[in-house]
């Protein structure tokens, strides 16, 4: 079985956008977005995995078969994640009413 052939350039082209969305992580980590900041990171890493899966993995050249597989797995851990956030949103979180320093403070008097 041959695979398919990919030339050196096409590997150093994807390894320089791998390092350039590492810097970019890094310099999104320093700049305050909010509540957009999770969001940016995972955008990011979501570009560098595609890039990994592409082309180091050689994804881009596979049969529709390997293909449908990888979309399956994408399937089953987004309702897994899906599935961990229901539970997380649904919980009632309550405050605490008094942190645990203040009460050490008071018992040592």
């Amino acid at each position: 079985m041959v695979g398919h052939v990919v030339r050196k350039r096409l590997y150093i082209l994807v390894f320089a956008a791998l390092i350039g969305l590492t810097a970019l992580t890094t310099g999104v980590a320093f700049i305050d977005l909010g509540k957009w900041n999770t969001l940016a990171a995972l955008a990011i890493a979501v570009s560098k995995a595609s890039l990994v899966v592409l082309f180091f993995m050689h994804l881009r050249w596979s049969s529709g078969l390997m293909r449908m597989v990888l979309l399956a797995a994408f399937v089953w851990f987004a309702i897994l994640v899906a599935l961990t956030l229901s539970d997380e949103f649904t919980r009632q979180w309550t405050p605490v009413p008094s942190s645990w320093q203040a009460q050490v403070q008071q018992q040592a008097r």
